[in-house]
């Protein structure tokens, strides 16, 4: 039945975030370097994208991982991360989801209590623990690649809304972090469309006013979307909750890997948490992850930290998928 080569996936979620695992179909992708692999998949390889991520496969949130050959020391494995608008440059549930699947696939030799995988993400590289217990693995933590707070209670005009104060920070992707409250929005009583709405807005006020570098690496450098929280930023306020809105308008149904090692970086930063104090931050679907700043460190001339952040991923299945000669509509489109 098919006329394009047969993609194989395995299905999983963490805290209900869809992770597709790419096991089969995809050529060897050339690249010296992960951003060099990157950039390749994106100029020549985006149909495969759009194939798996868009309708009738996928759906506007649907989140992909394709494990590609590492080119650094310390590297076990590589990723590119996928999404409704390109590659993300660093992913949380997703490398949650890809510790568990590593030691489950026999991609490093198992471990008890922790078995210890080197992931290398557009951003870096990343050491992710897997917790194993009778040869089973369960929940995953990952320290961050350096993170740090770029702008501090930034004052910008959002249409609709008026003035918003945010904190702009990385956790291996930029966000705009802001208190919904500036919003009129509690992020946990309001229909998701309107933080959508106001998430979006944010972070177009940002793009506006604030060039985003980052020091060491130019691809790095860009906004990668804007997280509304419930105002929690201390440790004694109690766990917190946020949403994560990224790339085009996309939700992320977890409380955001990379979201939550960016809120650390700023919360470190602004002095509201100390090196070793756990915070607990949830997401729209009720997860939780963990995060807890490890250390002081630099990434180029800045000040940074490095975040350890801790979840659960779980497996919901296998497909396989391809595209039959003559269907247009199969090969992938999105209703916004």
């Amino acid at each position: 039945m098919e006329s394009s080569p047969l993609i194989r996936v395995l299905d999983m979620h963490t805290g209900g975030e869809p992770v597709r695992v790419i096991q089969e179909g995809y050529p060897r992708i050339p690249g010296e370097t992960i951003l060099a692999k990157r950039r390749y998949v994106k100029e020549n390889l985006d149909h495969l994208r759009k194939l798996l991520m868009f309708e009738p496969r996928g759906h506007y949130d649907m989140y992909g991982a394709l494990l590609v050959e590492p080119s650094i020391p310390g590297a076990d494995l590589a990723v590119l991360f996928m999404h409704n608008e390109g590659y993300s440059t660093m992913c949380g549930h997703a490398t949650i989801a890809l510790g568990r699947y590593a030691v489950d696939q026999g991609l490093v030799p198992k471990v008890e209590p922790i078995t210890e995988v080197g992931l290398e993400c557009p951003c870096g590289l990343v050491k992710v623990y897997v917790e194993v217990v009778g040869g089973k693995s369960g929940r995953v933590s990952f320290d961050s690649v350096p993170a740090f707070l770029l702008a501090e209670q930034l004052r910008v005009e959002v249409p609709g809304y008026g003035p918003v104060v945010t904190d702009v920070s990385y956790g291996g992707a930029f966000y705009a972090l802001a208190d919904a409250a500036q919003f009129g929005l509690d992020v946990r009583k309001n229909r998701v469309r309107d933080l959508v709405d106001a998430a979006t807005a944010l972070s177009s006020a940002v793009n506006r006013e604030l060039a985003i570098e980052h020091p060491v690496e130019k691809d790095l450098g860009f906004l990668y979307g804007s997280i509304l929280t419930d105002g929690r930023e201390r440790p004694g306020d109690g766990p917190s909750a946020n949403i994560c809105v990224f790339a085009d308008a996309e939700v992320d149904r977890s409380p955001t890997g990379s979201g939550v090692t960016a809120r650390m970086a700023a919360r470190f930063q602004r002095g509201l948490v100390s090196i070793g104090e756990t915070c607990a931050i949830g997401s729209i679907t009720g997860a939780r992850f963990t995060g807890q700043v490890q250390r002081t460190t630099m990434c180029g001339d800045k000040s940074a930290v490095v975040v350890r952040v801790g979840g659960q991923a779980h497996y919901m299945g296998r497909a396989e998928y391809w595209l039959e000669e003559g269907d247009e509509i199969g090969k992938g489109f999105l209703l916004k």
